[in-house]
């Protein structure tokens, strides 16, 4: 039996990237999907609120440490720097604690984009029983790995830049601000993507071919992510909305071969 179509609303396709992001708040209440946004959010809960207070309690030793680096005619930046300690310390913590939880969940995130996706376009794309989806295991955190090998060495080099005398301390955040926002963007569109086995690097082009969106995405995902309270759903919240983004910018492109194969 053929179901009907749902797709996104228009205010949502007219929108940027942070439109999807916000949709996904509607999605994570419809029928059918709270199940799978459960287990996702328990975790978060969990790891996100265990690392938040082991680094807030080392957080007074960085910036006294940082505060007595700084020459005296910059000694103005010590007002400064608490803020941004604290804004980089939230956003680091965000993607980082995603990733972990990302790698335990992952299986779990999948289903969540595939239901999404059945929902949106009334389209099943896969029959698999439990034992698929255990077979399927050993694939889905391969992929995580190739995200996490993606992140790693980019993730330091922006990092290194905060040991950078008054550049590290100013502009380092914007820089880590911008490439966190682009992590996010990957890594949860990655989940639709990945449901149609489209290879990892075609992916971070297609995402590179709509940077607008693909950044506003991120960029709200992050900034979500550093709301307490707020940053606890965030996970679901961007896997729905990056699933709706796929459906409307990037499925056809990939879906179209597949029908012609068939």
């Amino acid at each position: 039996m053929e179901r009907s179509q749902v797709g996104t609303p228009e205010r949502v396709r007219r929108g940027s990237g942070a439109s999807y992001f916000m949709y996904g708040f509607e999605l994570i209440r419809q029928p059918g999907l709270r199940t799978f946004v459960i287990l996702p959010l328990l975790i978060n809960m969990l790891l996100f609120g265990v690392g938040f207070y082991f680094a807030l309690g080392r957080l007074d030793e960085m910036l006294t440490w940082v505060a007595a680096q700084l020459p005296e005619f910059l000694s103005w930046l010590n007002f400064i720097l608490y803020p941004l300690a604290v804004i980089s310390m939230l956003v680091s913590l965000s993607f980082i604690f995603s990733s972990v939880m990302n790698w335990i969940a992952a299986p779990f995130n999948g289903l969540l984009a595939e239901k999404v996706e059945l929902k949106l376009t009334g389209q099943k794309l896969n029959d698999a029983g439990l034992m698929d989806i255990v077979k399927d295991l050993p694939r889905v955190f391969g992929r995580e790995w190739k995200k996490l090998k993606y992140y790693l060495p980019r993730a330091i080099l922006c990092l290194l830049l905060f040991i950078v005398p008054v550049f590290g301390q100013t502009l380092g955040p914007v820089v880590w601000f911008m490439f966190t926002s682009w992590m996010m963007a990957v890594q949860y569109c990655d989940y639709p993507f990945d449901n149609h086995k489209v290879p990892f690097d075609d992916m971070k082009w297609s995402l590179k071919q709509t940077r607008g969106s693909s950044f506003s995405f991120g960029m709200s995902v992050a900034v979500f992510a550093m709301i307490p309270f707020v940053n606890l759903v965030v996970m679901p919240v961007a896997i729905c909305g990056a699933t709706a983004l796929w459906v409307d910018k990037y499925r056809d492109a990939y879906a179209a071969p597949l029908k012609d194969g068939l």
